[in-house]
């Protein structure tokens, strides 16, 4: 099981506003223990870290077309509309994305969002049922 994950991002100014609003959609609660350009946030025993680095190559912005990260998928909580929630996002940072599915959400709907950085988020209904 995943204990964490940190995304180094270019402008932890910039990326607080989307990710914190989404991550909160999402069930995360911000952890406000003092830790110098770090934005943490918890949920479950799972952390997502959101981290502005001084090792980063300045300038280089996320592309999920190289080798690594290409996106995180996030389970959308029991009771939240998913298309609530892409309108909502694309009010709040976010970009929306061409949604086809993907054979690993097991058919159920999903619906894919950008951030300014080129971060990329695959929302994933919960099954009808």
């Amino acid at each position: 099981m995943l204990h964490h994950l940190t995304l180094w991002v270019p402008s932890l100014e910039r990326a607080a506003g989307p990710w914190g609003w989404l991550l909160g959609e999402l069930g995360y609660r911000p952890d406000h223990a003092e830790r110098p350009n770090v934005l943490l946030f918890r949920h479950g025993g799972f952390s997502v870290v959101l981290e502005e680095s001084a090792d980063m190559v300045p300038g280089m912005l996320h592309s999920r077309l190289r080798p690594g990260l290409n996106h995180l998928a996030f389970r959308v909580p029991q009771g939240v509309v998913l298309a609530d929630l892409v309108a909502s996002a694309t009010e709040r940072g976010w970009a929306r994305m061409e949604a086809s599915g993907h054979p690993i959400a097991g058919g159920a709907a999903v619906a894919y969002l950008e951030d300014e950085d080129g971060f990329e988020v695959e929302l994933v209904d919960q099954p009808a049922g």
